[in-house]
């Protein structure tokens, strides 16, 4: 985007004019010092400063939980949001109420049983967000303990509402079943463990098939997944696994969190390679290091590639979920790079061996994840915490131990300074001292902004050639961060739109020891002059608006798990760079990611060169290209595999000024007009007397 400033020049030659032009100005301007204050149209700013904002708990003062999914569940655009009562018993539906700037009460659920998790989707694929419950149920009778999870669906209204009574889902075993599109259908399946009938545990794919014609089940069939199932692993408890593009060709696949094969030993890891029809290989596995936590997604160093972060420990109390001896890992993607070239270079196969800009899924069958922490790997960072700035005595919280069971903590990523460089946002525990004898002492959890930065040599983390390739460190942000670190009884944080506005604001879940405060939200009003581009895929289940029971309904915020993202874009001095991003990667134990993606683009004075958005579907174009995205938009896509054809649609944000600066400038017209029609007149008055003088001039040389 370009900024133009133009420069008008004039010379007057002729006494009269420049008066009248002063006199004019003048007179606006008096007018404007005395009335201004009176008529000024144009409202004020909700946050002022260049800080993070404490926003208050908007409309959840009253809150005894925590909020446990995001999604769009009345369709306005606007992300909503769902909590769960302390007694995990209760889910509550808050809508966003964009006039009042807060969050409304919709609908309130009871259950029966303990709920473990709460995953959005369009289960139904009618073009209306619903919800799959997870509750903790027992196998038999009184005397056995949980050993199962018990599932059934709530199926969306449109309206910010769910049906009263349920779809029942065949239940699984502890273990988080994974929800993804493993059939290509672009439709919601669930993949996990399945108990059978002599206690043991068999790999079974939740396969959708819920009657879109009739709106009648059953919704789900238990069938053989489309995986090697000799192969497959025993999931962790809990586990991170996610559905993430990881070779680069913008079709989803799947990397699984398993079990250690030995309580001395640690969590290992598959990778399988979703070949559409094909179904899924594996393609690489090994083993995690050694006390790894919550593993999460997202491309660090922007080179096009989907890293891993996850924090590390010795040791983890089962108390305070507090580690020790933590350190902040990232294990970075080896793969393809893109071919970097000035505006104007002709790109061609002959360039060797990196992805054109305008072939940016081409599959690298070679990619590959290191997790030797050593000098001679510049692939995997490990950055002790103590490195960072923070206090001896700090630790990472690596578990809530308020919900039951334990959830695990991930290090939550979000580009908050739209540099295209994701910041990460640990929660950092510091133990308080309390006297001579320790009486007294507590334990504070704060959350901690870290700005992603270039490596440097003597910076913790960028030892070896992590210079040279580009990889990145990290530094705690203090000014402006006044709010966060006011805040020591954090137990979770994550990152949403308020108000889609265009910047990530924070949510800290806190236990209440501090205030009684549940939940606060931070506005993120650091002023940055970047640009970003918000995206979701919808899952095709209309082609433009929905039709149910004669009312007609555009079906926004039903995204699903898999769509991936993958852009070029010139920065202002012209060097070219690629990232990607994912939508909705992770949906188990509590993931809270929003329902679209939102990626920074950093400083750039153009539009996005080619944005290549990536489905789940089996049709042999599984993604499209988009050339001249404009930057700070909306872009909802929307695959109609039934069709074979794309749909997309960009959304400016209509800004508050808009209809007043229109205003102004039709008034600044009109004000022009006048002036000339007055130095018009003027014009005319004086070419009259000047020839009337012409008239009298007597010519003394002709006489």
């Amino acid at each position: 985007m370009q900024w133009y400033e133009l420069t008008a020049m004039h010379s007057w030659q002729r006494r009269g004019r420049r008066p009248i032009v002063l006199l004019l100005f003048f007179a606006t301007w008096l007018a404007y010092l005395q009335g201004a204050a009176a008529v000024w149209p144009f409202p004020t700013k909700r946050y002022s400063g260049d800080t993070l904002i404490d926003a208050g708990s908007l409309g959840l003062s009253g809150l005894d939980g925590r909020v446990v999914a995001f999604g769009d569940f009345n369709g306005d655009q606007y992300t909503d949001l769902i909590t769960l009562s302390t007694d995990q018993r209760t889910l509550t539906v808050y809508t966003w109420d964009h006039s009042g700037y807060l969050f409304t009460k919709s609908q309130s659920l009871g259950f029966g049983h303990d709920v473990l998790n709460v995953v959005p989707g369009d289960f139904s694929h009618d073009g209306r967000l619903d919800i799959l419950v997870m509750m903790r149920e027992s196998a038999g009778g009184w005397w056995d303990e949980n050993t199962q999870i018990g599932m059934a669906i709530y199926l969306g209204q449109g309206n910010g509402m769910f049906a009263e009574s349920a779809v029942s889902v065949p239940g699984s075993v502890l273990e988080q079943p994974i929800a993804l599109d493993a059939t290509g259908n672009i439709r919601v399946d669930l993949l996990g463990m399945s108990p059978t009938s002599t206690g043991s545990s068999t790999w079974r794919l939740w396969e959708n098939t819920w009657n879109t014609s009739t709106h009648s089940g059953p919704m789900f069939n238990l069938a053989t997944p489309p995986f090697d199932t000799s192969k497959l692993c025993k999931l962790s408890n809990p586990h991170s696994s996610a559905v993430v593009d990881l070779d680069g060709d913008c079709l989803a696949d799947l990397f699984l969190v398993c079990d250690a094969p030995t309580p001395s030993s640690s969590k290992t890891y598959q990778i399988w390679i979703n070949n559409k029809e094909g179904g899924f290989t594996l393609a690489r596995e090994g083993s995690l290091p050694a006390g790894v936590g919550a593993i999460t997604f997202a491309d660090m160093d922007r080179d096009g590639t989907m890293d891993m972060v996850f924090p590390t420990c010795a040791s983890v109390s089962t108390d305070t979920g507090v580690g020790t001896n933590c350190a902040i890992n990232i294990a970075y993607n080896k793969q393809i790079h893109t071919c970097a070239g000035a505006p104007g270079v002709i790109f061609s196969h002959a360039m060797g061996s990196c992805r054109l800009p305008t072939e940016l899924c081409i599959e690298d069958v070679n990619f590959e994840f290191d997790f030797t922490n050593s000098p001679d790997n510049d692939a995997f960072q490990s950055i002790p915490l103590t490195s960072l700035g923070a206090a001896h005595s700090a630790s990472l919280l690596m578990l809530d131990p308020t919900f039951h069971p334990a959830l695990p903590i991930p290090i939550r990523i979000a580009d908050t300074s739209l540099s295209g460089f994701p910041s990460l946002l640990p929660i950092i525990a510091t133990q308080t001292s309390g006297g001579v004898l320790g009486i007294g002492s507590s334990l504070e959890t704060t959350v901690e902004l870290l700005d992603s930065v270039p490596c440097r040599d003597g910076v913790a983390g960028c030892d070896g050639g992590k210079v040279q390739a580009g990889r990145r460190a990290f530094a705690i942000v203090n000014d402006g961060t006044e709010v966060l670190k006011g805040i020591h009884d954090a137990r979770g944080v994550t990152v949403l739109d308020l108000d889609e506005d265009g910047t990530l604001d924070l949510l800290v879940q806190r236990t209440g020891t501090q205030s009684n405060t549940k939940v606060t939200f931070v506005q993120n009003n650091f002023f940055h002059d970047a640009f970003f581009l918000k995206a979701i895929t919808l899952n095709g289940a209309c082609s433009g608006f929905c039709e149910t029971d004669n009312k007609k309904y555009k079906p926004f915020g039903t995204g699903f798990p898999g769509a991936s993202y993958k852009y070029t874009i010139l920065d202002t001095s012209g060097r070219r760079s690629a990232a990607q991003v994912g939508q909705l990667p992770q949906t188990g134990y509590h993931a809270l990611h929003t329902p679209y993606a939102y990626f920074g683009l950093g400083r750039t004075n153009n539009y996005i060169e080619n944005l290549f958005v990536g489905s789940t579907s089996h049709e042999e174009a599984h993604y499209i290209n988009l050339e001249g995205v404009i930057p700070n938009s909306r872009l909802v896509v929307n695959p109609t595999v039934w069709k074979s054809t794309w749909e997309y649609e960009l959304y400016l944000r209509p800004g508050d000024w808009i209809p007043w600066v229109t205003l102004v400038a039709l008034a600044s017209c009109a004000l022009l007009a006048v002036m000339v029609f007055v130095l018009h007149l003027n014009e005319k008055r004086e070419d009259e007397r000047e020839r009337r003088r012409a008239l009298h001039h007597i010519n003394f040389d002709a006489l």
